[in-house]
């Protein structure tokens, strides 16, 4: 969000500007260029941590809910989840296919920048999805990273829905060697800023599936910091493979 918006004492916004990145509407801001890169503060501790193993300082994790169509984040108590399948192996991953958001979106491989956080997917290019090239490629043992833009300051990026993800819901890559990995969504988190656990949102689950992470920004758009306040973690596994539109479990 533009981050121009005036809110009243109980943070309901007097513009039409909506609060939170899941329900951000695309606005013309009063200064231009400015893609929100909130991703970077926790992609920092990710590199810490995942690739370092040397944070050991970092806080607790806060997972809760925001508000609008983040309520819902988390595991409901009755959903029924596959049994995991084994895990493949490495291929890169050229798309990425989200059914439920209609995201059909490609996938660029992405270093660390100078201060060992992953670089995010180009300012100019919103509706990629960047790939941490040097980690675990989708589908293999392990867990794989891929993070994405909520907005840009005129229109939504790729990940602006992602916080309405729900377990059961269905992520599938398409990877070099022509196979697709599909996996499905167990978990989906909103870690702030000041209570980010970076082993509780990138760590595995279980050691011997294949994991996937999407990551994007969530929470309230700090204009003193001109970030968001939090950060959407949306955390599945490896359920099945096929060919491009013939995935099997």
């Amino acid at each position: 969000m533009s981050g121009q918006d005036e809110r009243d004492e109980r943070g309901t916004a007097r513009k039409t500007v909506p609060e939170t990145a899941s329900e951000t509407t695309p606005t013309t801001a009063a200064a231009g260029g400015r893609l929100v890169t909130g991703i970077a503060w926790a992609v920092l501790l990710l590199g810490l941590w995942l690739w370092g193993r040397e944070a050991t300082d970092v806080r607790e994790g806060i997972s809760r809910p925001a508000t609008g169509d983040m309520a819902a984040a988390g595991r409901p108590p009755d959903v029924p989840l596959p049994p995991a399948h084994a895990p493949l192996d490495d291929a890169r991953p050229q798309r990425l296919d989200v059914p439920g958001l209609d995201i059909d979106a490609p996938v660029v491989a992405r270093g660390l920048d100078a201060e060992g956080a992953i670089e995010p997917p180009p300012f100019d290019q919103p509706g990629t999805v960047g790939w941490y090239a040097a980690g675990v490629t989708p589908g293999a043992a392990g867990t794989a990273l891929m993070v994405g833009h909520v907005d840009t300051e005129t229109r939504p990026a790729v990940f602006y829905r992602l916080s309405t993800l729900e377990p059961g819901q269905t992520i599938r890559v398409t990877r070099d060697d022509a196979e697709v990995a599909e996996f499905t969504v167990d978990d989906v988190q909103v870690l702030t800023r000041d209570g980010f656990d970076a082993q509780q949102a990138y760590g595995p689950r279980d050691t011997d599936r294949s994991e996937l992470r999407l990551i994007t920004c969530g929470g309230t758009f700090d204009r003193a910091t001109d970030s968001y306040t939090a950060n959407v973690v949306v955390s599945a596994y490896l359920t099945g493979t096929g060919s491009a539109g013939h995935a099997t479990r």
